[in-house]
């Protein structure tokens, strides 16, 4: 598939790289008290799981960690005991109630801090500061015919499904915004993603 408009071949790269140099910046130290309080409940506060990024190259993402050390085990009891949550699973490949996530990790999830270190993805061109959500290999069949359109740019650390939806979001309507998304991106859109993105992590971290 092409490269779209000028901004995107020649623009957004830049506009990457200093809003997550800034950002990084502006958030060192409360990513050091989050990597602390993690340390205290145990495990590695970061960790990186694999995502497939722009071109079908597989790249390691990085995450605050959210989860009990036994995630695996917990996630397979659950879909195996409870038809409910296998269903949900199984339409959006993850639960609204999740038994796997900690009391910090459900806050972290809930104010998006969660995926702070994916700036470092930034910086190092695996992903854009605003675009499709990352996925796994598993998950990529899932977007079919659009599976172009998803390959030909780097996965974002927002998007539309960020901003819109997001918990509530079923995966065939996450890859409907991502195809939206990657069909007409401009500077002004993520500008206004970016800003819509702050917005709603400050009202969470309020609720």
């Amino acid at each position: 598939m092409p490269r779209g408009s000028v901004y995107e071949r020649f623009g957004k790269r830049p506009v990457d790289i200093t809003c997550a140099a800034i950002l990084l910046i502006l958030t060192a130290p409360l990513m050091v008290a989050i990597m602390l309080r993690l340390m205290l409940t145990g495990g590695t506060p970061v960790f990186a799981h694999r995502r497939v990024g722009r071109d079908g190259l597989s790249f390691r993402c990085y995450k605050f960690r959210t989860m009990r050390k036994d995630s695996s085990r917990v996630l397979r009891f659950v879909l195996r005991t409870d038809p409910a949550a296998a269903e949900e699973w199984a339409g959006a490949q993850k639960l609204l109630d999740d038994p796997r996530v900690t009391r910090i990790g459900l806050f972290l999830r809930k104010t998006s801090l969660d995926e702070l270190p994916q700036l470092f993805n930034v910086l190092r061109g695996d992903m854009s500061m605003v675009g499709p959500r990352p996925v796994t290999d598993r998950e990529l069949a899932r977007y079919g015919r659009y599976l172009p359109a998803y390959l030909s740019v780097r996965p974002g650390v927002t998007g539309l499904w960020q901003v819109h939806g997001r918990g509530t979001t079923l995966f065939s309507e996450r890859v409907e915004m991502d195809v939206a998304y990657v069909r007409k991106i401009r500077l002004f859109t993520d500008l206004k993603l970016m800003l819509q993105t702050a917005e709603v992590v400050f009202r969470r971290s309020g609720s």
